[in-house]
């Protein structure tokens, strides 16, 4: 189990964005594809950025540095191959819910995802503890270089 602080990631270039200020998500998710030629893509739902971006522009343009930024906004990432992410991911979007169970935001209209052994476990996939969950956590120092142009 994650005990899990409240982490607050900024990240630019956002749909919800208001000029050229971060949005601070809780969490966010982003696809990385590696190609075959060993150039990476992200794939953003919620960035203004082209979709696919290049790693590189996304980096530089959403992610930033952390430089400049207070040691609690610097960005941890888990990286988690797709196949153990289809398998194993479940959400009963319970995150989404006030105390009185009303919505903070209506839900998405597909079904819940869950899989045949579990409902929900959001917290394994967004816990920066790296004894938890899947993949592997890098701080964003480690992060660009490790999958940026090399």
């Amino acid at each position: 189990m994650c005990i899990h602080q409240l982490l607050l990631i900024p990240i630019w270039k956002q749909k919800s964005s208001r000029g050229d200020q971060p949005v601070i998500w809780d969490y966010h998710v982003i696809l990385l594809h590696r190609s075959k030629q060993g150039q990476s893509f992200i794939y953003d739902l919620d960035t203004i950025l082209p979709f696919p971006c290049l790693f590189d522009v996304y980096s530089r343009e959403a992610f930033r540095s952390d430089e400049h930024l207070r040691p609690d906004f610097w960005r941890k990432l888990r990286v988690i191959p797709a196949n153990i992410y289809l398998q194993k991911f479940a959400s009963d979007r319970s995150h989404m819910k006030h105390s009185d169970s009303s919505w903070r935001m209506p839900p998405p209209a597909y079904l819940c995802i869950e899989t045949s052994d579990c409902k929900m476990n959001l917290e394994d996939f967004i816990c920066m503890d790296v004894r938890v969950g899947y993949g592997d956590v890098y701080e964003l120092s480690a992060f660009v270089p490790h999958f940026g142009v090399k």
